[in-house]
């Protein structure tokens, strides 16, 4: 939200207080205050004249630092509040006569106690950020709103990342961005999932504790500043220290929530029944037999709205025309070794039975007045199950814990986003506030049931949207994107951002979800999509089994080229499995995403700060999707010799290369002394990783160890190998808990020696 007209003027109808100077500084042991009066103390009569902001500093953990601005403090904290996890005691507070001083870790604020306004935050001896004068305002706009104002100042070559999942450019400078959840799609500047939280490769990252309509200016109003803006009385941040953008990410999750841990069985291929496609049992049979006599491996069978009756969504109870013996059904899925999934939503249609349930109890949302709230936007009359009301929680949660029952494994928690604000929460939460922070409880609940049925470590959820801390209840997907290659890119583009704010798994819809796409489009995406962290096919109105972009004359049970390629790439993402499951540990443990964007990885290489059509999968493998029919694709490679793992060519970088791909094929190199975990099963992606595990070993540095852990199913550890190369001999050991059979290969672009124990 801009409120200026250009450097010197405010827009009109804008009034505007800024802090002058410091006044006074008080210290206590969780921080300082400091009170900022708007107009310079020249004389006690400017001491009569307001406004004042206070702001106060605490150190909820090391090297992050916590500002809140406050206007006036006699209004109700009426919630919702993001829940931030704070280790306290890290403060120390030092008061000189020329500044104040809150330390915590690494990182200082300091406030100038003499002359004009000054706040500079610092570390390793520099300033990182800092706001001057008319950095920091009060403000009111001509229809009497009041908003706080934070700026902060940006450093040349600056870029700033993150703000949840948005489709636009990579880098955020020169946007703006409003957090509000909207139902969008994939091709505009709403999002489904909006983070008020950036990182910088300047060292810092900022998260703005406000789960309401946050503007943030990246770059925009004031082209050398970062300012977010709410309407309200008090606003608070946090500046978090790095130095680096995975550290910036590890303490800001720690804050926020990390996510669970996906069960290994997530990570295999899911096929869906689509949206408004016709299905019933005999549809998803034929399907699945489908897949199965193509040698496809099938690991989730998703049922989409229609497994509802029309217009009941939801009264989560299965529609006896097409599925009449729903338990027979999936009995029968399961022992053909698949899980199922069925799609939900928050909202209750009118003709739901549950419609009638919910409002006589209370558990649906009111409007001001007391009515329910309703529309006919998506389901006629449909109203919202109201979260905030821990009775309509588990009314809801009930409702899942019967499918459970029944046999549905996980949901597709879809929608979340269109919450009005015109209304009364039950308990009581600001709707303003409650329009963003709906999904958490949305995705919480479901969550909680998946693990109090299911356990630990067996739940997921595929999920549409979220806000900061949606990150603890895995998976979210990209949304309504098209059969385009240009959505396939802002796809790309949004999963990258999501995981620059904290989103540890994403996936999207293989071959794009709105119209159908071209057999050379499909190829081309589900060689993408089953190199992301999770890989869904599913559209909107056309089916996504691959036979259906064979073509004619493509063999009955063989299948054609598409066919092909989503054999191989499924099966390729199965022998990936010791080393993905390892990067999903890494997510949930330090909150760094399985999906980066290359300046995650390279935050010291100016070549990748815009990089957004390539990424890393975990640390080690880079993965640039091809978005066109022909197969040319350029890319950007790293310094160091990396391998080809389709083909074992070398590339030497740091250098731009161009190329040509077959469906069969897109780059996807490995890193430069890594240590690559190789399943030795292609048909499931839950088994025993480390039975059997080749480790292939490329391009190791002289005088470097590495060591490779392979996870267990179960994100435990089942064995962990160490390679060692000293001059000319490659070592490799194995911990004792190792299984027998495991092996080990070398590629080097120099001649080496591999070294394994004698067998047993």
């Amino acid at each position: 939200m801009k409120f200026t007209d250009g450097y010197w003027m405010l827009r009109e109808g804008v009034r505007a207080a800024y802090p002058a100077e410091v006044l006074d500084v008080t210290a206590h042991p969780g921080g300082l205050d400091i009170h900022a009066p708007t107009t310079p103390v020249r004389h006690r009569g400017d001491l009569l004249k307001g406004p004042m902001l206070t702001v106060s500093c605490t150190a909820p953990a090391p090297d992050v630092i916590a500002v809140r601005l406050t206007h006036f403090t006699g209004g109700r904290d009426r919630g919702p509040h993001f829940a931030v996890t704070t280790t306290p005691g890290h403060a120390v507070v030092t008061d000189h006569p020329e500044h104040a001083t809150l330390t915590s870790g690494g990182l200082s604020v300091r406030f100038a106690r003499n002359g004009p306004w000054r706040m500079e935050f610092r570390a390793g001896g520099r300033t990182l950020t800092a706001g001057g004068p008319r950095s920091t305002a009060i403000l009111q706009t001509a229809d009497g709103r009041h908003y706080l104002r934070e700026q902060l100042g940006l450093g040349v070559g600056t870029h700033v990342y993150g703000l949840g999942e948005r489709f636009g450019p990579l880098v955020k400078n020169g946007q703006v961005v409003d957090a509000w959840n909207a139902d969008g799609g994939t091709s505009s500047e709403l999002a489904y999932k909006n983070v008020p939280f950036f990182l910088t490769d300047a060292g810092y990252g900022v998260f703005v504790n406000d789960p309401g309509r946050v503007s943030f200016e990246v770059a925009s109003e004031a082209v050398s500043r970062v300012q977010f803006s709410a309407e309200s009385q008090s606003l608070e941040y946090l500046v978090i220290h790095g130095p680096t953008p995975k550290e910036i990410l590890r303490r800001y999750t720690a804050l926020t929530g990390r996510p669970a841990l996906p069960p290994a069985w997530s990570f295999g291929l899911w096929l869906s029944t689509s949206f408004t496609t016709s299905y019933d049992e005999a549809t998803v049979t034929g399907f699945v037999d489908g897949m199965a006599k193509r040698e496809l491996p099938l690991s989730v069978f998703h049922f989409d709205c229609f497994w509802m009756r029309e217009f009941h969504w939801c009264d989560f109870t299965w529609d006896p025309r097409v599925f009449p013996d729903p338990e027979g059904m999936l009995r029968r899925l399961h022992d053909r070794g698949l899980r199922v999934c069925v799609w939900i939503n928050p909202y209750i249609a009118q003709r739901s039975p549950l419609f009638a349930e919910g409002r006589a109890a209370g558990y649906l949302l009111k409007k001001p007045d007391g009515d329910v709230w309703q529309w006919d936007l998506w389901q006629p009359g449909m109203a919202l199950v109201d979260f905030t009301n821990p009775d309509a929680r588990a009314w809801f949660a009930a409702k899942l814990d019967a499918l459970l029952a029944m046999g549905v494994d996980c949901f597709k928690t879809d929608f979340g986003e269109r919450v009005p604000t015109d209304v009364r929460w039950f308990d009581g939460s600001d709707p303003e506030g409650m329009h963003n922070y709906y999904t958490q409880l949305y995705n919480q609940t479901v969550f909680e049931v998946l693990r109090a049925r299911r356990g630990h470590g067996d739940a997921v959820v595929f999920a549409r949207s979220a806000t900061a801390g949606g990150q603890q209840f895995p998976v979210h997907w990209g949304g309504d994107c098209e059969a385009t290659y240009e959505s396939m890119a802002e796809s790309l583009r949004g999963g990258l951002s999501l995981g620059l704010s904290g989103f540890g798994f994403w996936s999207h819809d293989i071959g794009g979800f709105e119209g159908t796409p071209s057999a050379a489009l499909f190829k081309r995406w589900a060689a993408f999509g089953l190199l992301s962290s999770h890989s869904r096919l599913h559209g909107s109105d056309s089916y996504r089994v691959p036979w259906v972009y064979d073509g004619e004359g493509a063999a009955a049970d063989g299948g054609g080229e598409a066919t092909e390629v989503l054999r191989a790439f499924t099966r390729l993402k199965l022998r990936l499995m010791p080393y993905l499951y390892e990067a999903a540990r890494q997510a949930r443990d330090e909150g760094v995403p399985m999906m980066r964007a290359m300046v995650l990885e390279f935050p010291d290489d100016p070549a990748c700060a815009h990089l957004e059509r390539q990424y890393m999968l975990g640390e080690s493998l880079l993965v640039a999707p091809v978005f066109a029919d022909d197969g040319r694709v350029g890319y950007y490679v790293p310094a160091g010799t990396w391998t080809h793992l389709l083909t074992g060519r070398t590339v030497t970088g740091p250098r731009w290369v161009e190329e040509t791909h077959g469906f069969d094929s897109l780059p996807l190199l490995v890193r430069p002394g890594t240590v690559l975990p190789w399943g030795a099963v292609d048909d499931r992606p839950d088994y025993p990783y480390a039975r059997g595990v080749t480790l292939r070993v490329y391009e190791p540095q002289d005088g470097t160890t590495v060591r490779c852990r392979v996870p267990a199913p179960d994100g435990t550890t089942a064995a962990t190998f160490t390679v060692t190369r000293t001059a000319h001999q490659v070592t490799v050991t194995a911990s004792p808990d190792a299984p027998p059979g495991w092996t080990a290969t070398l590629t080097s672009s120099i001649p080496l020696d591999l070294h394994l124990p004698p067998t047993p």
